[in-house]
C-alpha cells in the first residue's frame, strides 16, 4: 500500500485540488494500492482512514503498476463493495465521480412503494378527482429503474449523443470497465449550483435559460426522450472563469422513453389551443392515453393546458409566468381540482406523470432565474419539422446504439 509521497504527480494534483473543494472544517485520508486482494489488513487501514477524517478517498493502481496481478476495474469493484468513496480519480490524472447504490436499497424502494400505495389508497377515499392507479404504477416503474446504474450509464450515453452538437452542454462520460449494476463511474464535470447564476445580469440568466430549455425538450421533440428529474440539484454551471458558463446535465436514473404519436400528441394540444380547435384537443387528450373524456372535462383540463402553455402561445419575450404576488399555479390547481371532483374525476395517463413534472419543475428553474425570453419561437425551433415517422426511426437508432434496454414497464 502506498503512503501519500509514494503517489504519481496526476494523483498528487487531483488530491489538492480535492482537498481544496471541502468544505470548512472538513479533512480527507486518502488511501491508495494495488488491492489484487482485500485482506484484513486493508480493512483495518479502512477503518482508520474514516476514523481520523470525514471522507475518504481510495486509489487503485492501473494494470501496469508494479505487483498489480488483477484487471483494474475487478479491485476497484472489490473497493467500493466494502468501502464507501467520496470521489474517485484515475492514476492518469481523470478526474471521475463515482456513484454507489447502497446494500438492500431495492427493499427500501419496494417498501416505500407500497406506502405510497396505501397513501394514495386513502387520499382516494377521500377525494376521487384523481385516480391514481396509473401515477402509482408509473412512479414504481421509473424509480425501479433509477436502481439500475447499468440502464443509466446507457442514458448517460443517449444523451450524450443527443446532445453532442449542442453549445454550452456536457453530459458525464460513463466509465463501462468501472461501472457496475450498483456502481456508476464517470468523468467529473466542473460545477457549481445553477441558482448561482440568479443574480447575474440578465443576458447571462437569458442565455443559461435558452440551454435549459433546449436540453430538456430538443431530447423530447426530437426523440421522445425526456429526463424525469429537473430538481436543481440535477444540473450545475461551469466555474465564471471558465471558457463559457457550460451547463452539466447530471443523473439519468429517471428519463422516460415515449412513443412518436405522444409527442404528436403534445404538439396537437398546442396547436388546439392556439386554433380553439376541442376537436383537435379531444384526440390530442386521447394521444396522450386519457379515456373518454366529457366535453365539461375537457373544458376543464384546457384551463391546465393554457397555463401549462401559455409561455409556448404567446409571441414575444417574456418571463415564464408574469403574474405578480401570489403565483397563479397553486390557485389554478385548486380550481381544476375542485371542478374534476365536481364531474366525477379523471384517470391520468401514465404517460402525463413524468411530462407535467418535467414542464412544471422547468419552470420553476425559469422563476428562480427570472429569465425573459421569446418561449415562443425556442419552441417552434423544435416543432416546425416535426415529422411522427422520422421520430420514430430517429428514436429506434439512438437507443440502439446507446444499448438502452427496453422500459421496464
Amino acid at each position: 500500500m502506498n503512503e501519500m509521497t509514494d503517489r504519481p504527480p496526476a494523483l498528487e494534483a487531483a488530491a489538492r485540488e480535492i482537498r481544496a473543494s471541502l468544505k470548512p472544517g472538513e479533512t480527507m485520508s486518502f488511501v491508495s494500492g494495488n488491492f489484487n486482494v482485500v485482506h484484513p489488513g486493508h480493512l483495518r487501514m479502512f477503518k482508520f482512514a474514516t476514523d481520523i477524517a470525514d471522507k475518504l478517498i481510495v486509489g487503485v493502481n492501473p494494470d501496469d503498476y508494479p505487483g498489480a496481478s488483477m484487471p483494474s476495474a475487478l479491485r476497484l469493484e472489490g473497493v467500493k463493495a466494502i468501502s464507501v468513496v467520496h470521489r474517485a480519480v484515475a492514476l492518469d490524472g481523470t478526474k471521475l465521480a463515482c456513484k454507489l447504490q447502497y446494500p438492500e436499497m431495492a427493499s427500501a424502494v419496494e417498501a416505500d412503494l407500497r406506502q405510497l400505495r396505501l397513501a394514495m389508497g386513502l387520499y382516494e377515499r377521500y377525494d376521487r378527482a384523481v385516480s391514481t392507479a396509473d401515477i402509482h404504477a408509473e412512479i414504481a416503474a421509473r424509480l425501479r429503474e433509477e436502481l439500475d446504474y447499468t440502464r443509466e450509464a446507457a442514458h448517460m450515453r443517449l444523451y450524450g449523443e443527443i446532445l453532442k452538437d449542442e453549445t454550452g452542454v456536457a453530459v458525464p462520460t460513463p466509465y463501462a470497465e468501472l461501472s457496475t449494476g450498483r456502481l456508476l463511474t464517470m468523468r467529473w464535470l466542473e460545477g457549481g449550483p445553477i441558482l448561482d447564476i440568479a443574480k447575474a445580469p440578465l443576458k447571462q440568466r437569458n442565455e443559461i435559460a435558452l440551454r435549459m430549455f433546449r436540453i430538456w425538450y430538443l431530447p423530447f421533440y426530437y426523440y421522445g426522450v425526456i429526463h424525469g428529474d429537473p430538481h436543481l440539484g440535477n444540473y450545475t454551471v461551469t466555474p465564471e472563469n471558465s471558457a463559457d458558463r457550460t451547463v452539466n446535465l447530471l443523473d439519468f436514473g429517471c428519463v422516460r422513453v415515449f412513443p412518436a404519436s405522444f409527442v404528436k400528441g403534445v404538439i396537437d394540444l398546442y396547436h388546439a389551443l392556439e386554433r380553439d380547435d376541442d376537436e383537435l384537443a379531444v384526440h390530442a387528450y386521447k394521444s396522450w392515453g386519457f379515456g373518454d373524456l366529457s366535453k365539461e372535462i375537457i373544458a376543464v383540463l384546457n384551463r391546465w393546458a393554457r397555463f401549462v402553455y401559455g409561455p409556448l402561445l404567446d409571441d414575444r419575450a417574456r418571463p415564464i409566468q408574469e403574474k405578480r404576488g401570489e403565483p397563479e399555479g397553486p390557485r389554478l390547481v385548486d380550481s381544476v381540482h375542485h371542478d374534476l371532483r365536481r364531474l366525477g374525476g379523471i384517470a391520468p395517463p401514465r404517460a402525463f406523470v413524468f411530462m407535467d413534472r418535467a414542464a412544471v419543475g422547468l419552470g420553476s428553474v425559469f422563476m428562480h432565474l427570472k429569465a425573459e425570453i421569446n418561449w415562443h419561437r425556442l419552441f417552434h425551433e423544435l416543432i416546425d419539422d416535426f415529422d411522427e415517422a422520422t421520430l420514430a426511426r430517429r428514436q429506434t437508432a439512438a437507443l440502439q446504439r446507446a444499448g438502452v434496454p427496453a422500459e421496464a414497464g
